[in-house]
C-alpha cells in the first residue's frame, strides 16, 4: 500500500448559525465520510440557537423571559447550564458580566428590532440589580424573583463552540480546531505535532487582519471588541457591549479583550467582563482570577498596543508571535 493512501486528509466543515458560521477543521484517514459528523455539528449549534437565541421569539430563553415573575419555569438542561455559568461569572466579575441586560441590548438596536429612544431612556434610568439577585436555579427549573430580560449573547457563541468540540470527541476526533466567528477552541495537536495557530485580530473596523498569532492546545479563546458591531449616535460609534452600570454601550473601553480559558463559554463571558471593566480594573481582576488575557488599546495614531496578563500573555507580549512571522 502506498504512503499516500494511509495519510490523514484535511477535513474542513462549516455551516450557518447565530447570524454567522461555525467551522471545524481536523484530519481523518482514507474513506472517512464527513457527512454524519457535519450533520451532528449542525444539529448541536442549532440546538444552542433554538434554546438561547434572542432573535427567535419561540426560543427557550425568550419563553423564560416571558414567564411570570415568581413562577418556577422548566428549561432545557443546556440552557440551565449556561445560565448557571453566566451567573457564576457575573458574581466573580462583580457584575461586569451580566446576563440580565436584555432590555438595554434591545433598546439600543442590537437585537432584532431597531433602536428605540423611549427604550433607551428606560434602560438608562431603570434601577438595576445584577442577574444573580433576580434569578434562582434549582436543577432545570428557573425562577425570576423580579423583572429581568435575559440575554446570552456574551456566552452562547462560546458555548456553541464547546458543543462543536464535544461532538467531535463523541465521533472519536481528538485533534481539531472549531469555532464560531472569532470564538475558537483547540483540542489536541495538528498532524505534525504542533499546536493549533489562531490569529488575534487587529481592532480594525474596515478590514480583517491579524494583530498577532497565538498557539493553542486543549484550550479556547474568545475576543470581545468594539470594532465589529456598533450603532452610530450623533456621529459617534457605540459598541454592542453594554455597561451594566449605565444601561448603555461602553464608553472609553479597550479596543478589544482576548481571553484564553478551558472552555470557550468561559473565555467568551470573561472577555466581555474584562471589556466592561477596562484595562486597569480588568487587569487586576484577571490577575486575581488567574486568567490569561490580552487587552488591545488604541494609541492616538490609531495603532494598537497590548497589555497582557497571565501565563500566556506577558507584559511585553513575548508569548505572541508577530502576525508577519506566522
Amino acid at each position: 500500500m502506498s504512503k499516500m493512501s494511509t495519510e490523514a486528509g484535511r477535513i474542513a466543515l462549516n455551516g450557518p448559525t447565530m447570524g454567522t458560521r461555525w467551522s471545524a477543521l481536523f484530519h481523518a484517514g482514507p474513506g472517512f465520510d464527513p457527512a454524519p459528523v457535519r450533520a451532528a455539528l449542525q444539529a448541536a449549534v442549532d440546538e444552542v440557537d433554538a434554546q438561547m437565541s434572542t432573535w427567535k421569539p419561540d426560543s427557550d430563553l425568550m419563553r423564560l423571559n416571558a414567564a411570570p415573575v415568581g413562577a418556577w419555569w422548566p428549561v432545557p438542561a443546556r440552557l440551565a447550564e449556561v445560565l448557571r455559568l453566566g451567573l457564576g461569572i457575573g458574581r466573580a466579575s462583580g457584575g461586569a458580566f451580566d446576563i440580565g441586560m436584555g432590555d438595554a441590548v434591545t433598546a439600543w438596536g442590537f437585537g432584532p428590532e431597531a433602536a428605540a429612544p423611549e427604550g433607551i431612556r428606560a434602560a438608562m434610568t431603570a434601577p438595576r440589580r445584577p442577574a444573580d439577585a433576580l434569578l434562582e436555579l434549582d436543577g432545570d427549573l428557573v425562577r425570576k424573583t423580579g423583572p429581568i430580560a435575559l440575554d446570552l449573547n456574551g456566552i452562547a457563541k462560546g458555548y456553541g463552540v464547546d458543543r462543536l468540540a464535544e461532538v467531535l470527541r463523541a465521533h472519536g476526533i481528538a485533534d481539531a480546531l472549531v469555532g464560531i466567528d472569532g470564538e475558537m477552541r483547540a483540542t489536541g495537536l495538528r498532524p505534525n505535532g504542533a499546536p493549533w495557530t489562531i490569529a488575534v485580530e487587529a481592532p480594525d473596523p474596515d478590514r480583517r487582519a491579524p494583530q498577532a498569532i497565538l498557539a493553542l492546545q486543549d484550550a479556547a479563546v474568545a475576543t470581545s471588541g468594539d470594532y465589529r458591531h456598533w450603532v452610530e449616535v450623533r456621529g459617534r460609534r457605540l459598541s454592542h457591549t453594554m455597561d451594566p452600570g449605565r444601561g448603555a454601550p461602553l464608553v472609553g473601553s479597550p479596543a478589544s479583550v482576548t481571553v484564553v480559558a478551558r472552555s470557550c463559554a468561559e473565555a467568551d463571558a470573561w472577555a466581555t467582563a474584562l471589556m466592561v471593566l477596562g484595562v486597569e480594573k480588568g487587569r487586576h481582576l484577571a490577575e486575581r482570577c488567574g486568567l490569561d488575557a490580552l487587552f488591545l488599546l488604541r494609541d492616538d495614531d490609531g495603532s494598537a498596543r497590548g497589555v497582557g496578563v497571565g501565563r500566556l500573555f506577558s507584559g511585553d507580549l513575548a508569548a505572541l508571535a508577530p502576525a508577519g512571522d506566522a
